[in-house]
């Protein structure tokens, strides 16, 4: 039973990471895992996504590159203002500028760079570094 897809997702991809694997194959596909792995790819976490159509929920190839460190969500979904990114960036990061924090803000998913940017408030969903 999956309570949490996102946490499934990123538990399994940071699994396949310390096993060494360069692919692993992760399920349910949802348009927030889809967003999250553009995201992860977009920053090189990892090296590409392929979503695989089945009957039921799909599937994703993800091509991995041995970046990620340590990746997860963050529950509970803590609200975040536009002043206090630093706050969780201390929490959940091991230093200033190293690693991401996605979040899910008015204007859609995004990493906190850009939305501290883009002055934007919103959702704390995961990390990456």
């Amino acid at each position: 039973m999956l309570n949490d897809p996102l946490a499934n997702v990123m538990s399994h991809i940071l699994n396949c990471e310390k096993k060494g694997k360069m692919e692993c194959f992760v399920k349910p596909n949802s348009k927030l895992v889809q967003v999250l792995l553009t995201l992860l790819k977009q920053q090189n976490f990892i090296k590409n996504f392929t979503v695989v159509e089945e009957k039921r929920g799909g599937e994703i190839k993800v091509e991995l590159m041995g970046n990620i460190n340590k990746c997860g969500v963050i529950k509970p979904r803590f609200a975040v203002t536009k002043d206090a990114y630093e706050k969780f960036e201390k929490r959940y990061l091991p230093a200033v500028n190293f690693g991401i924090l996605i979040v899910s803000t008015p204007k859609g998913v995004m990493i906190h760079k850009e939305a501290i940017e883009k002055s934007l408030g919103g959702t704390l969903l995961a990390y990456c570094y």
